[in-house]
């Protein structure tokens, strides 16, 4: 009998998407099936101070019909993120090599709310194959071309 695939939870904002983004999920796939949770335009500009280029409903259109995306959703728990966590009740939490969270405070958090279960990882390796490889690069030149008149 065939075990059981794990659930790994990935989130972000996957506002201009690129390489890197697929990449991440590919490496989550290889650990069990993709959930996904994005940051709504509100979150997204609550904690980066600016609101994302693509609006929340066309970004999680995009990332549900990725191929190794097993599932996608908005993160709407403004207050407490992890109700979210808590509704996908993910195996494992996959985050991103450059993704501002602290792994052990993550993992602490999830066991002072009973979710001993988690395992926190992040992907070490960062993808930059390719020249324009973060969303900010690419509204970089973006601006830059758009100065040049060459948009």
């Amino acid at each position: 009998m065939k075990k059981n695939k794990k659930k790994v939870m990935i989130a972000g904002t996957f506002d201009i998407l690129h390489p890197g983004h697929i990449f991440l999920i590919n490496e989550a796939a290889k650990l069990g099936d993709v959930y996904v949770v994005l940051a709504t335009d509100k979150n997204r500009e609550t904690y980066s101070g600016v609101a994302p280029i693509v609006p929340e409903e066309q970004r999680l259109e995009v990332i549900k019909s990725i191929k190794n995306v097993k599932d996608a959703k908005l993160g709407r728990h403004d207050n407490d993120t992890l109700k979210t966590v808590q509704e996908i009740d993910p195996d494992i939490i996959l985050l991103g090599p450059n993704q501002k969270f602290s792994v052990e405070k993550l993992q602490n958090a999830l066991r002072m709310k009973g979710m001993n279960h988690i395992e926190v990882k992040r992907l070490e390796k960062y993808y930059d194959k390719f020249k324009l490889h973060a969303s900010s690069l690419i509204k970089k030149k973006i601006i830059e071309q758009k100065k040049e008149n060459r948009i």
